[in-house]
Formats: structure tokens, C-alpha cells, sequence
């Protein structure tokens, strides 16, 4: 079977390695370069900010893609000599008595329910776990378990792997049009006018997803939602674990650097970083873990979510256009969820029932705004 898949993000790389693993023949059509938008610019944290927040479906389908990650860490560095640097690096929510929102009851209640080892640790267990956190704390929630990926190596990886398993990859190419016969899709138009023929489709384009949708006449509501990231550098160890507060997230790698993430702006596809938003992050990083002051500013950069209303992904058939399939819209979540969707997304456009409970991810589902995980203020 012949599939085109639209967009070379991690969620499209891998489900066309999986597609091709099954016996098909994908190719990849990305409108710039592969792995360079929300895959690229996001912080490789392996579990959902606040997954209480969710609905219970999407909790079960982070367990199922979780599970995926030994398997797909292991085979890919079989396969092309490369490390996504998959390691558990622990999760910590410190508490302060000015927070907004005390998130302790939810999150004790979501750790019980799915299984999740949660430790709760008073002031000083707190200062001693992570040193570089503000004496002020009052304690912490730490998920000792999370893990974390460094995106940019799982993009690399997965591309390698797809051209060592001589899956075409078009690049700098521009879908314009989908084409259909017999009522079903088979194929792509391209904007240098060349044209793509397909036994199915598959839309995994991010945040551009809603914009061909609609010129298919397809309702789906996918928008880029800007995030800015900006990039320290310290010593290696000095930041222990991903510490998540409610104005920002940091995220230690292996060599010293730690990401700070990450703001979450309505504003279209508008490009750059911005001084007020830079600077809400580093105060926000000062506030909660001052012992990171003396580090060094390396880099800033963004990217853009491919948001949705309820934060929820849009996975399967489209209703009435047989053929053409969509994965897309996974927010915040598109790292952690990655394998989970491409092997999922690979059995059923091959023909096997999902193997998790994908109803609430339909395409064709209510759309229920969440201010709470959904698309921000504009």
C-alpha cells in the first residue's frame, strides 16, 4: 500500500518507519525541512504538564506510547548508530504558599488512579533533592519515574532510519491539493506541479493541519500556538530533574544545558522570539530555582503547538473522505505521544482495530473549549 504522508515531525517520521516496517510504502512530504517545527523546538518531557487536567483517555494512550519508548530507544540506535537520549530524569512540581494553584489533591489522586510512583517530599527533602531551588519552598511533588528524550536526536534519529530503510523523503515540498477518484483519495497535487499518487493519505502536518483541512472542506480545528524556549548552560548535574512550575519548566540535559519553557501565545504563525516573553521566563526561572542565576544564556528559540480546543489529538479516518486519515493537533504532547500514535496510526491504516480506546480523539468529536489545556487566550 502507497501512503503520502503530510509532514516530516516526529509523529509523521515514525508512523511512515512504522508503516514501512508493515509491508507499506510511505513517503514523506514536508513543506520545509524534516523535523524542524513544534517536534524540534518542544523540551522532550515524557509526560503531559499536569495530565490530571486531561481526560482519562488521554492518560491511558501517554501509558500505551510510554511503553513503546525501550522498544523504539532500542531500535532506533540499532539501526543507525544514534542516541535519542532516552533516560528517567524524575518530575518535580515544588509548592509555594503563594501559588496560584495548589495542584498536590489532583495530582495524588491521578498518581493512585494510573499507577504513577508519586514521592511527596516536605521542605527539606525538597532543598535536598534539588539544591538549586529557592528556600522558600514548602515542599514537592516528584515523579521519580519520567523520563525524557532529547527531541532534536529522536528527529535525527528517525530520519536516518528512514533513509536507511529507503523510505522516500520530499522536502521543500508544498501539497496545493488532494486529489480524489471514486470518491476516495488517492493522491497529492504539489505546488511545483508534480502530483503524488496514494492508496491513502495520512495529514500529520502540525500546526498547519486546520489550513489544508479546510481548503479540503474539512472542519478541524488545529492553530499554532507559539512557544518560546531559552537555553542555559551550567554544570552537568546541577539541575537533577525536570522541575515544573506553573510560570515555567526546566529541563536538564546530560551536558549541562537546561531548557526553560515555555510560553503559550495565540498569536498565528508570528516568527521570533520576544524580549517580555524571554524575560517572564528567566524571572519566573529565578523565582523558583535561584540557585540557577550564575548560569550562562545560550540561545533562544520557538516553535509552534499544533493546538486544539480541549488539547486533545485528532486521530483515524475521516468520515465520508475514505482513504484520507489524519494525526494531528497534539499540542503539548506530540513527543510523548509519538510512538504510541505512529503505532497505532500504522496497524489501523492497515487494517487492524486501535488498540486503545481512540473515541475521544475522533475526528469528528464535540469540540469542547478548555481553558485549561486547550488554546490559550488570543
Amino acid at each position: 500500500m502507497r501512503v503520502a504522508v503530510i509532514g516530516g515531525g516526529v509523529v509523521g517520521c515514525l508512523t511512515a518507519l512504522y508503516l514501512h516496517r508493515l509491508g507499506a510504502k510511505p513517503v514523506v512530504i514536508e513543506r520545509g525541512r524534516t523535523g524542524q517545527e513544534s517536534s524540534w523546538a518542544g523540551a522532550g518531557i515524557l509526560c503531559p504538564i499536569h495530565p490530571w487536567l486531561y481526560p482519562d483517555s488521554l492518560s491511558h494512550f501517554v501509558d500505551y506510547s510510554l511503553n513503546l519508548y525501550p522498544a523504539l530507544n532500542r531500535d532506533l540506535y540499532h539501526l543507525t548508530g544514534m542516541s535519542i537520549q532516552w533516560r528517567k530524569s524524575g518530575l518535580m512540581i515544588p509548592l509555594f504558599s503563594d501559588d496560584r494553584v495548589n495542584h498536590q489533591a489532583q495530582a495524588i489522586a491521578w498518581s493512585q488512579q494510573f499507577g504513577w510512583q508519586l514521592d511527596l517530599l516536605n521542605r527539606q527533602q525538597a532543598v535536598d533533592a534539588e539544591p538549586t531551588l529557592s528556600p522558600e519552598v514548602d515542599g514537592a511533588l516528584l515523579w521519580p519515574e519520567v523520563g525524557q528524550v532529547r527531541n532534536p536526536r529522536l528527529l535525527q534519529a528517525a530520519r536516518k532510519a528512514l533513509e536507511l530503510s529507503g523510505v522516500e523523503i520530499r522536502e521543500m515540498c508544498e501539497v496545493t491539493s488532494l486529489l480524489e477518484a471514486g470518491g476516495r483519495a488517492t493522491g497529492l497535487m504539489l505546488a511545483d506541479g508534480s502530483s503524488i499518487e496514494a492508496d491513502a493519505v495520512l495529514l500529520a502536518a502540525g500546526s498547519w493541519s486546520g489550513e489544508l483541512a479546510e481548503q479540503w472542506g474539512i472542519s478541524l480545528p488545529v492553530e499554532p500556538v507559539k512557544g518560546q524556549i531559552v537555553l542555559l548552560k551550567d554544570t552537568p548535574g546541577k539541575l537533577a530533574h525536570i522541575v515544573k512550575h506553573d510560570d515555567a519548566y526546566l529541563v536538564p540535559r546530560v551536558d549541562g544545558h537546561i531548557l526553560i519553557g515555555a510560553s503559550m501565545e495565540r498569536v498565528g504563525f508570528s516568527k521570533g522570539n520576544t524580549e517580555p516573553v524571554v524575560n517572564r521566563l528567566l524571572e519566573a526561572t529565578w523565582r523558583m530555582a535561584p540557585g540557577l542565576k550564575d548560569a550562562e544564556i545560550v540561545e533562544q528559540w520557538m516553535g509552534f503547538r499544533p493546538g486544539t480546543p480541549d488539547g486533545l489529538p485528532y486521530l483515524g479516518p475521516v468520515n465520508g473522505r475514505p482513504g484520507l486519515w489524519v494525526a494531528t493537533g497534539h499540542y503539548r504532547n506530540g513527543v510523548v505521544l509519538a510512538p504510541g500514535t505512529a503505532e497505532l496510526m500504522s496497524r489501523w491504516m492497515m487494517g487492524e482495530e486501535p488498540a486503545v480506546d481512540v473515541t475521544g480523539f475522533r475526528i469528528d468529536r464535540p469540540v469542547y473549549e478548555s481553558a485549561a489545556v486547550g488554546f490559550p487566550d488570543r
